[in-house]
């Protein structure tokens, strides 16, 4: 998938709902698993800090069907004042999240804009080697 088309998936899912003081679904992921596969996913914010990512969501998903080696993936909010899409990368906590589900994922890419794509290895420059 191109960036662009990634971005567009992951947005599709978007669909922000406050109830309460709870929120959900304000940040959505997708995952395109090596195999090509598409797992979606979107955010739970919960007053005492125990929702999760949207990365999380969308890994969780892919771990159930199996599959555990990301191709691409990508974040995606949109701004509360003008309703831009906005691409944001994956915090510290998905990184290492995504690395521990299966190492070879270093080499996934991960979407920062429509033109801009890194690895998830360069936004884990500092993790101790561990075997594989």
């Amino acid at each position: 998938m191109t960036p662009a088309e990634i971005i567009e998936t992951a947005a599709a899912c978007l669909n922000p709902t406050e109830q309460d003081d709870r929120a959900s679904g304000g940040v959505a992921a997708a995952i395109i698993t090596r195999s090509g596969d598409v797992f979606l996913g979107v955010c739970i914010d919960t007053p005492c800090g125990m929702g999760f990512c949207a990365e999380h969501a969308a890994v969780a998903a892919m771990v159930t069907a199996r599959q555990f080696q990301i191709a691409q993936v990508v974040a995606v909010t949109r701004d509360d004042r003008t309703n831009h899409l906005m691409v944001l990368p994956p915090c510290g906590r998905c990184r290492e999240f995504m690395y521990q589900i299966d190492r070879r994922n270093l080499g996934a890419e991960v979407v920062l804009a429509p033109d801009q794509v890194t690895t998830l290895d360069e936004l884990l420059p500092a993790r101790e080697a561990q075997p594989a």
